[in-house]
């Protein structure tokens, strides 16, 4: 396959960015998305040009570090992490656009990287569990519902790649913050900390600077993980159950 690449080039965190346009070929449909880059890279290289930073780390597309924006899709044509996005999706001659998330809670570190730390404060605000120091307890000492184990096991599936965030037309990270709340709220190891958990976790991504909520739904649909859009919803009505008993104290 012959491919011409568009992709954003910023040498740094203060530099003004542009997109570069490259030519590569002898690219395998065989090849993931991040190999393609790698074959780009190469060639620049030889060539004695800056390689084009982009972050990854796992590769089996668990981790979510690899997020990218491909011909305007977040993680690219297929509801998949990028690095597991293959070029058997794109045809001979096809001109594809690379860019960086877009967010202003997101600042573009070089080229293709962003800053996604937002989303480790977030968590840091309450996204735990507090446990007293000793041994592990018992597994089955802490019965939990089937229905309650399924629907945890369903929000913690979320990676943080911040596809929703990329997606969503306003820049909101709802999606994820309720993912983080919702797996440890439902569960009876996370009630004690239930309202404080929500209050502050949702302070914290707000003072993050993400953008409001209006329930568009893309964040959902770009979620290479599936994590539902009822999520959100579910992260509203704790949140409205933790300013009402707030209120009342």
């Amino acid at each position: 396959m012959k491919l011409t690449l568009r992709v954003w080039r910023q040498r740094d965190a203060d530099a003004e960015g542009a997109m570069s346009t490259y030519e590569v070929d002898g690219i395998s449909s065989d090849m993931s998305f991040l190999e393609m880059l790698d074959t780009l890279n190469e060639e620049l290289i030889l060539k004695g040009e800056d390689p084009v930073a982009f972050d990854h780390d796992c590769r089996e597309g668990i981790c979510g570090a690899c997020s990218l924006v491909i011909n305007g899709d977040a993680h690219g044509p297929e509801r998949t992490t990028t690095c597991q996005l293959h070029m058997r999706s794109f045809r001979d001659g096809d001109t594809i656009d690379v860019e960086p998330w877009r967010a202003s809670a997101f600042p573009v570190i070089k080229d293709l990287v962003v800053d996604r730390s937002a989303f480790d404060r977030i968590i840091q605000a309450g996204g735990y569990i507090t446990a007293p120091t000793g041994a592990a307890p018992e597994a089955h000492a802490t019965p939990v519902p089937k229905p309650d184990a399924d629907s945890a096991f369903e929000h913690a599936e979320c990676i943080g790649c911040g596809a929703c965030v990329a997606a969503c037309p306003n820049g909101a990270a709802m999606l994820f913050t309720s993912a983080k709340i919702n797996h440890l709220n439902v569960l009876p190891q996370g009630a004690p900390e239930r309202e404080t958990r929500v209050l502050d976790m949702v302070a914290q991504m707000d003072e993050e600077g993400f953008g409001g909520c209006t329930l568009a739904g893309e964040c959902a649909t770009a979620c290479p993980k599936g994590i539902p859009l009822f999520s959100i919803t579910g992260m509203n009505k704790e949140w409205l159950r933790a300013t009402r008993k707030a209120a009342e104290r």
